[in-house]
């Protein structure tokens, strides 16, 4: 019985191969699937067709890669390499057909979907803004295994195909056409007539212009690795990531030699696959289904949003609503103030969209709004006004008689408890909080914050909306700071006691880079604005036990905010931060980090024993989707299972002798275990 494939056969003799993985909306190359399309490709070919098309029968996707959830069960790198050693004979067998084959692609075509696409004789793709093609692999800790390393290369030239794998980065149709990774472009009414032409023209393949072959020839290779791992040491350090180095190494030591590449690449990856960089991103990708897998029976569907708050957050949530399709009244005081959000906006829908006619259709449901005649017809309502507490009560308190009975009314707030803005509401039960990170377009996750008084239902609906615009929710309780900022505001708060005792902004950011952290804590408090940092230092300054530090005060009081205002604790030009080269010691800047770190997993343990969040595995998501915290480790509670309990408490009570009770161990430590229920 086929459970992953179906074949059809038309009146031209063409094969039609449709990839529907059961119970799901997506396609995926689990070991079976790929056992499965081994036998399809077999039993096709006894029938000898003109040609193979194989194509997804799903709406919006071709296959979103392997099976990462497998990837995590793989215990060696002897299993690995099997595993892509079979995908090579699979996909080679495609090859090898000796008819025509071509991959129909609408949706999403990631990793091993494009690996299996690059196996085909041609490539055809939809134009439809949903098709994407890429390499993520190195996002996992690896680089393409089956065979991608190999035929990218050979198809693309050289540096398109390597820029390509070391970036991660998708492309649209279009781009995959100038690329020559597909043949054709086009509108997905036409693809399956494309296919037909295809088989009709059969062009030969194409072949790179010299200039995109030469950087492969043996002499030239060493230089031009040297130039990649240059442009790759900008973004990431081999340390932490050390895939994408692994993958110039493989490409200078093999390209040319299609044995060897295939060879090496079965090597390479198996060996990455099981290492510990590769199992802690692999974690990080299975948390994120996680978080878009939480659900609860809902219904709930959005087509009108109504935002109030034209500032940065509401202008920007307004923006990305609109870019997920819905229509959105925005509203502030006065006309003048909603300029501003709304051209942000069509810078937005430009890099997005492309597009002059989607862009347009983009515009046309943006509305200003600044007289909240949306309120009546939202089915979504985010209030983004700034953090007042009365402002926002008096403001719940007139819309709530406006609003539809089932219309969601939502908060932005980034750390005022929903149990306080709620007490002048007729029916304080209905307010939700949904907390968006800026920059909005960037941050993937969004708090969903609930109060004892919050119904299942609410929950599920918010929940289904966070999802529904692209989002990661994170359910969290109502607490002061919730868990993002709660956790953050520690570290961004002991970098600037660091800045107090006199050591440079420079050593402190190294320090924190030098872990892991994608930006120093002294260039995030700036990027963020020193006098929101003061805002919120001040807000938990009672939660967290730690009053806001008198030189952040002191900058805000002199104006200095940071990058908006052009100086802050460094001075900024062309939003660019100026920064002095790091002069401290790799134990100076161990020590510094250990300051900084520790705080934030000293509060993160606070927030898991007060049940901020349901468990360690969704804390550790939202630390790393909401603060970027250094993924290669994990999140915070999975860094501390590594490192080990009493290392922790070891270092927590001698920094505690040193500088006081703001590194006294949470009690919750005590009862800190490792995976299997063990203690230290």
């Amino acid at each position: 019985m086929n459970k992953f494939f179906r074949v059809e056969y038309d009146e031209q003799n063409i094969a039609w191969l449709y990839f529907d993985t059961p119970h799901s909306s997506t396609n995926v190359l689990t070991r079976e699937a790929l056992e499965e399309f081994d036998q399809q490709l077999i039993t096709i070919a006894q029938v000898h067709p003109k040609g193979l098309v194989i194509l997804s029968a799903k709406q919006n996707g071709f296959i979103a890669g392997a099976d990462v959830k497998a990837f995590a069960t793989i215990d060696s790198p002897e299993a690995a390499k099997r595993l892509i050693l079979r995908a090579h004979d699979i996909f080679h067998r495609l090859e090898s057909l000796s008819f025509p084959s071509i991959a129909l692609i609408h949706g999403y075509c990631l990793g091993g979907g494009l690996e299996l696409a690059l196996a085909c004789s041609y490539r055809v793709a939809s134009t439809e803004p949903v098709t994407r093609l890429g390499f993520p692999e190195v996002r996992l800790g690896i680089f393409p295994g089956f065979g991608g390393s190999v035929r990218s290369t050979r198809l693309l030239g050289h540096l398109p195909a390597m820029q390509l794998m070391l970036s991660a980065r998708s492309v649209s149709a279009k781009t995959a056409r100038r690329l020559h990774l597909v043949n054709y472009a086009v509108p997905r009414r036409q693809l399956k007539n494309a296919a037909r032409r295809l088989f009709e023209e059969r062009p030969a393949p194409y072949r790179p212009p010299l200039a995109q072959r030469l950087p492969g020839n043996a002499l030239l290779r060493p230089l031009t690795a040297r130039v990649l791992r240059s442009q790759v040491a900008k973004k990431v350090r081999r340390a932490h990531y050390p895939a994408p180095y692994a993958l110039i190494d493989h490409w200078r030591r093999h390209a040319g030699n299609s044995a060897q590449m295939y060879a090496g690449e079965a090597q390479q990856v198996a060996a990455l696959l099981t290492g510990e960089t590769a199992q802690n991103l692999i974690r990080v990708f299975l948390l994120q289904d996680r978080l878009k897998s939480l659900a609860g029976e809902s219904s709930f569907q959005a087509r009108q949003v109504h935002v109030i708050g034209g500032g940065v957050m509401g202008g920007d949530i307004a923006a990305w609503c609109v870019l997920r399709g819905l229509t959105v009244t925005l509203q502030d005081r006065a006309p003048e103030y909603l300029g501003r959000a709304i051209a942000r906006a069509h810078g937005l829908f430009q890099r997005k969209l492309k597009d002059r006619y989607l862009i347009q259709s983009a515009m046309d449901r943006l509305l200003p709004d600044h007289r909240g005649d949306g309120v009546t017809k939202a089915d979504v309502i985010i209030e983004a006004i700034f953090e007042d507490v009365k402002a926002k009560q008096e403001l719940y308190a007139s819309l709530e008689p406006r609003m539809k009975p089932t219309a969601l009314l939502a908060t932005n707030t980034s750390s005022i408890p929903l149990q306080i803005l709620a007490e002048k509401l007729e029916n304080p039960a209905r307010l939700v909080g949904l907390h968006f990170f800026n920059p909005v377009a960037k941050m993937p996750l969004v708090e969903v914050v609930t109060k004892p008084d919050t119904s299942e239902q609410l929950v599920a609906d918010a929940i289904s909306f966070t999802k529904a615009i692209g989002k990661l929710p994170l359910p969290v309780k109502s607490r002061p700071g919730f868990l993002v900022n709660r956790v953050l505001m520690p570290y961004l708060l002991e970098a600037v006691t660091l800045l107090a005792e006199g050591v440079p902004a420079s050593d402190i950011d190294k320090a924190a880079t030098r872990f892991g952290m994608p930006m120093g804590p002294v260039e995030l408090a700036d990027t963020v604005g020193l006098d929101i940092c003061l805002s919120v230092a001040e807000k938990l300054s009672e939660t967290l036990h730690t009053p806001a530090p008198e030189n952040l005060q002191q900058e805000v009081k002199a104006g200095h905010l940071g990058k908006k205002s052009g100086q802050g604790f460094y001075v900024w030009s062309k939003g660019k931060a100026q920064k002095t080269a790091s002069t401290a010691t790799p134990e100076k800047l161990e020590h510094f980090a250990d300051r900084m770190i520790l705080r934030l997993m000293n509060e993160s343990m606070s927030c898991l024993r007060e049940g901020v969040v349901e468990d360690a595995d969704l804390l550790d998501a939202g630390i790393i989707f909401g603060t970027g915290f250094a993924p290669f480790h994990g999140g915070p509670m999975h860094y501390a299972e590594t490192t080990g309990r009493d290392e922790i408490l070891s270092k927590l009570r001698k920094l505690e002798y040193t500088y006081g009770s703001r590194f006294t161990p949470d009690p919750g430590w005590e009862d800190f275990e490792k995976p299997g229920g063990a203690h230290e």
